[in-house]
């Protein structure tokens, strides 16, 4: 009985984790079936042993809760989760259940999209509050962000005087491969799949950047009305679709639950061709007073079932595997199948992920290997049935796009190239170069360096220095006045400090304060050049990742070819920072707060002109925390490790010259 607790508890644990992750980070760990199963396991088990009951149990809540980023909002009707069912007995058994309630009942069946829920709310036909699910009682108020979603009435048909409807905002196939893009090219992770790029687009601080996502939402349930009568599912969304809503598509009402399951079975043949993501199908009882008679759970109402699509599986051979280089210079091996119909589509690529994985998988060309679809976008080799060659595909040891040696940090699953020239990491590279606490060249945003790649102006970093203005001002949408800014701003950056060009090559685990420390300690990019391991590892807090990550980038021939060119264009590789004295030589300073007479940037200048350091954070080893007007926590936690605070007075004191 102890084993059986433990499991339960066990599997709780289990699932809020996976639960938080998925609806309050936007980031699952594992695909929704492997949630799913746990969630069935830990039913059965709590219904075999009621004395394990636990009110705050995952069977008994809706999954998010209030995103403390947003105000709270109390649901006035509460937006219920729906039970879940796998197969075709599961279904019928739900029918039985209902009949025992409710005779000649009849369904809507719809499907259900992979999105995030959401409640709009309308008085007098004009939009007045958008929220989302949260816990099903408490959201999170996202009005700002809801107006920006295209298919998001503003003003209904009608003026009825208030309603509230529920909806599903999904972000579409084509959007999500462009965020996607965008993502890879600025470097940054990508959204896994178009359900996390939704819910994280939607809880954005800005409005603008939820705009450019390109979110799409379907409306799919009344919650609440006044002045107007409904009386079934089926005549709410036909007359939801009145008021200008985008209702939930191929909706269908039937007479028997025989005609709902073949419904179920259509939708999920279509799936792979939908320009959005369903997770399943949902069922439903039409009339609104024979929902009334069947009530709810805790959790569910009793008048509905979704059916969730298990992933489909299909054995397959594996003929090939490609190696990609991606913009951060990851290499990612995809292996090219033997064409297999797949969740609605042909699939004849799949996913490897790394090394480890094609390891682990025992995973190489001419194996025959089980292809799985299952919420991502990329299909994945699951396993391998029947093994075909001998041993595993190895990575190759050089850059397949610029013939460079890669290499794999200890600790990282990713072997990549960190050649600055290589060709399939240009457009990223090039817009690091050029942003703003790199080389600062005003004008040279994104989407001109992708025009001036694209047209040719740029095929390598250097190219940035001898740009043509007249060749500039005759691209669409250039005049000379633009061109002629690009130029000038190209030419000033020519000047930047040595710290700011050491930021701009892109080394890996160097930021820009980093950078700046390799500068002020070397003084000049050929003694960096030059610099060892041990060398580096004598600037305090330098650790050996980051001294071994400088030195391996200057070891190679590429990045010392590009340092030739820049130092031949006129760009300058020495650092201006000038140390009036050493009176702060072994001090860090925290700023906080705002100072009267100095900007934090130029306090910092200050400090490190006199030797000193400055940190982000507060620790036992901050030799002063400055402190200016609306300081928080990090005065307070200098008070409690007892760090000396000084204001501003105190510090010109410091600087005073003697």
């Amino acid at each position: 009985m102890e084993n059986i607790k433990e499991k339960i508890e066990e599997l709780r644990k289990t699932l809020r984790y996976h639960s938080d992750r998925y609806y309050n980070d936007d980031a699952p760990e594992i695909e929704d079936y492997e949630y799913d199963m746990m969630m069935r396991e830990l039913k059965a088990l709590e219904e075999a042993h009621p004395e394990f009951d636990d009110p705050d149990s995952p069977t008994k809540r809706v999954g998010g809760k209030a995103d403390n980023s947003f105000n709270s909002i109390t649901h006035t009707v509460r937006m219920e989760s729906l039970q879940d069912a796998f197969s075709k007995d599961e279904i019928f058994d739900f029918d039985k259940r209902v009949k025992d309630t409710v005779d000649n009942v009849h369904y809507v069946v719809e499907p259900k999209i992979d999105g995030l829920s959401v409640s709009l709310e309308y008085i007098n036909g004009v939009f007045s509050r958008g929220s989302t699910r949260g816990d099903g009682d408490v959201g999170e108020d996202v009005s700002g962000n809801i107006r920006v979603i295209r298919n998001v009435p503003l003003k209904l048909n009608k003026a009825i005087p208030y309603i509230e409807v529920r909806g599903e905002v999904y972000m579409p196939k084509k959007s999500f491969n462009r965020v996607v893009d965008r993502q890879l090219i600025n470097g940054e992770k990508p959204f896994k799949n178009p359900r996390n790029a939704a819910a994280g687009s939607l809880r954005q601080k800005d409005s603008v950047v939820t705009a450019s996502r390109g979110l799409d939402i379907f409306v799919f349930n009344v919650q609440q009305v006044e002045g107007v009568t409904l009386n079934s599912h089926k005549e709410s969304l036909d007359f939801l679709k009145e008021l200008g809503f985008n209702t939930i598509p191929f909706y269908k009402r039937v007479d028997s639950i025989e005609k709902a399951f073949e419904c179920v079975e259509q939708i999920g043949e279509q799936r792979g061709e939908l320009e959005f993501d369903i997770d399943g199908a949902v069922i439903k009882v039409d009339d609104f007073s024979e929902r009334e008679l069947l009530g709810s759970t805790s959790k569910f109402p009793k008048w509905a079932v979704a059916f969730k699509y298990p992933p489909e599986e299909k054995q397959t051979e594996l003929i090939d595997i490609e190696m990609a280089v991606g913009r951060t210079g990851v290499l990612t091996p995809t292996a090219v199948l033997n064409p297999v119909h797949l969740a609605g589509t042909t699939v004849s690529r799949a996913t490897l992920h790394n090394q480890d994985f094609i390891n682990e998988k025992g995973v190489n060309i001419g194996d025959i290997v089980t292809v799985r679809k299952a919420g991502d976008i990329i299909p994945e080799v699951l396993c391998v049935n029947e093994k075909r060659s001998e041993g595993n595909f190895v990575f190759p040891e050089v850059c397949p796009s610029c013939g460079e040696k890669v290499v794999r940090e200890e600790g990282e699953a990713a072997i990549r190239c960190i050649n600055p020239e290589c060709p399939a990491q240009l457009l990223r590279n090039l817009i690091h170069f050029c942003s703003r606490d790199a080389m600062d060249i005003e004008g040279l945003g994104p989407s001109i360096i992708e025009t001036f790649v694209d047209n040719g102006f740029i095929e390598k970093t250097s190219d940035i220095y001898h740009l043509n203005e007249t060749e500039i001002a005759k691209l669409e949408g250039f005049k000379e006045t633009s061109a002629n800014n690009i130029i000038t701003s190209v030419e000033k950056s020519k000047e930047q400090d040595l710290g700011k060009l050491i930021f701009a090559l892109g080394i890996r685990h160097i930021g820009a304060k980093a950078a700046k420390l390799l500068a002020d300690e070397f003084r000049d990019i050929d003694s960096i050049i030059n610099a060892s391991v041990e060398d580096i590892l004598n600037i305090e807090g330098f650790g050996l990742i980051m001294a071994e990550s400088v030195v391996d980038f200057f070891s190679n021939e590429s990045a010392r070819q590009l340092i030739d060119e820049l130092k031949a264009a006129g760009v300058n590789m020495n650092s201006k920072s000038v140390i009036k004295d050493n009176r702060f030589e072994g001090m860090t300073f925290v700023l906080t707060g705002t100072l009267e007479h100095y900007k934090r940037s130029e306090a910092s200048k200050i400090i490190e002109s006199f030797g000193g350091k400055t940190s982000s954070s507060v620790s036992k080893k901050t030799s002063y925390v400055l402190s200016g007007e609306a300081s928080g926590s990090k005065l307070d936690k200098a008070n409690a490790l007892g760090v000396p605070v000084i204001n501003e007075a105190e510090f010109e004191e410091m600087i005073k010259d003697d």
